[in-house]
């Protein structure tokens, strides 16, 4: 490959071969874990296991491969936390669709995000909504992600009536999943390549060792199973609206977390020209996913090891992208890993998303309220939309209230609007 007149300009970044693959290859080890993790929250959809698992592998691949190409930047595209758990727990269990309907709202959503980004709509909408409801979006999600992690270990449990209460710490699963919690957080905090690995592996053993019965899955490469995933996206409810606040959700999540990772990444890699297209990368990688099979991806924080690393072009992005279509070979074990060997992963995750809450001015509590709202209903509620919705609504509502309805944005009064008569709607079925 030529490095000055290649695909990549490595000469011009200031790059080499050798310097983007070992990149590509740490950001891999980095993010790697997502394979398991997103399959097991999309079998909990009703998803089968090893369909979720090939779908997350070729979204990964497919959406690097766009980064790397159109955008050159040394992002890695995966299916995100938080919105998974919006695809499980919020679209299907609590929304009622069908995992094939949820993959439809995806793909719909997806489409608005490309619209959202090729257009200046990212601006307008950038500027319409508030940075406490943006934050308290991210804080939400972690605090949701913290709350399934929790009850994953069985560290807590939901009872019949819905109240959480402390699980049964002498149990051995639960012992299993504080040991490998202590084990996981101990390698992030030492900043360990690929800890989030290690302490999977750790937790799979320690199963093993405690005579956990791990889920035995089938010998093959998870084919079969990918046909009955693969395009399986249902239209039956595109007329309803709950469908379309669902997809609305999941635009308004892609367009907030893109919007700041690509932001942070494309400066931390000293090239913030690349923003517009890495942007747009973003967007394109999340509408193919509902084909896939998969919750939408998004620019992954695990980036920034790569980045860091010393990645500067798409050649990093492409290498991570390589290694996760060789993945296809360990399909086969990944049903061996147990529930508390992922808890911790997405305890952990969960921690660092409520960091967020750092970045919020909470002085003015017409800011503060609808985003505290926004934070406790998203695990409260069990549902990442109602969530959203509750803060969005009562934004404009106490801002109305102090005199400032001049500080509220037109879109942000058309999006309050559109929650409050799905509410409507629902109370009155």
């Amino acid at each position: 490959m030529k490095t000055t007149g290649g695909i990549f300009r490595l000469e011009q970044h200031g790059t080499t071969v050798k310097k983007e693959v070992t990149a590509g290859a740490i950001g891999y080890f980095t993010i790697v874990y997502i394979i398991a993790v997103n399959a097991m929250i999309l079998s909990e959809a009703g998803m089968p296991f090893e369909g979720a698992v090939m779908a997350t592998i070729l979204a990964s691949f497919f959406g690097c491969l766009v980064m790397a190409f159109w955008a050159n930047a040394p992002i890695l595209l995966v299916p995100g936390m938080g919105i998974n758990a919006m695809f499980t727990f919020t679209m299907v269990e609590s929304m009622g669709l069908t995992w094939q309907e949820a993959l439809a709202a995806v793909f719909v959503s997806g489409l608005l995000f490309m619209v959202v980004a090729f257009t200046r709509l990212s601006s307008i909408l950038s500027k319409a909504i508030p940075k406490a409801l943006k934050e308290a979006i991210t804080v939400g999600l972690g605090m949701f992600l913290l709350l399934i992690g929790l009850e994953k270990g069985g560290i807590v449990e939901r009872g019949s009536s819905a109240l959480i209460s402390l699980g049964d710490i002498s149990d051995v699963k639960v012992i299993a999943a504080i040991l490998t919690f202590l084990v996981a957080i101990f390698l992030f905090i030492r900043n360990v390549k690929g800890g989030f690995l290690w302490s999977i592996g750790f937790g799979t053993v320690l199963g093993f060792l405690f005579g956990i019965e791990p889920q035995t899955g089938q010998s093959g490469m998870g084919l079969s199973e990918y046909a009955s995933v693969f395009g399986e996206m249902s239209f039956a409810k595109i007329v309803e609206l709950p469908f379309w606040i669902a997809a609305f959700s999941i635009t308004m999540v892609l367009v907030f977390e893109n919007i700041g990772l690509v932001h942070g990444h494309m400066d931390m890699a000293g090239t913030p020209e690349k923003y517009p297209k890495a942007f747009q990368s973003n967007a394109f990688s999340a509408a193919t996913c509902g084909v896939f099979g998969t919750s939408p991806t998004v620019s992954t924080v695990e980036s920034a090891a790569a980045i860091a690393a010393g990645g500067r072009t798409g050649l990093t992005s492409l290498t991570t992208g390589v290694l996760f279509l060789a993945s296809t070979l360990f399909i086969p074990y990944l049903k061996w890993i147990p529930d508390h060997a992922i808890a911790p992963i997405l305890m952990i995750i969960g921690g660092l998303m409520i960091q967020n809450i750092r970045h919020m001015d909470l002085r003015d509590l017409t800011e503060a309220f609808p985003a505290i709202f926004i934070i406790a209903m998203i695990p409260f509620t069990y549902s990442i939309a109602d969530g959203i919705a509750i803060g969005f609504i009562l934004y404009p509502i106490l801002k109305i209230a102090n005199g400032k309805a001049k500080d509220v944005s037109l879109p942000l009064y058309i999006i309050a609007g559109l929650f409050l008569v799905n509410f409507l709607v629902h109370s009155v079925h």
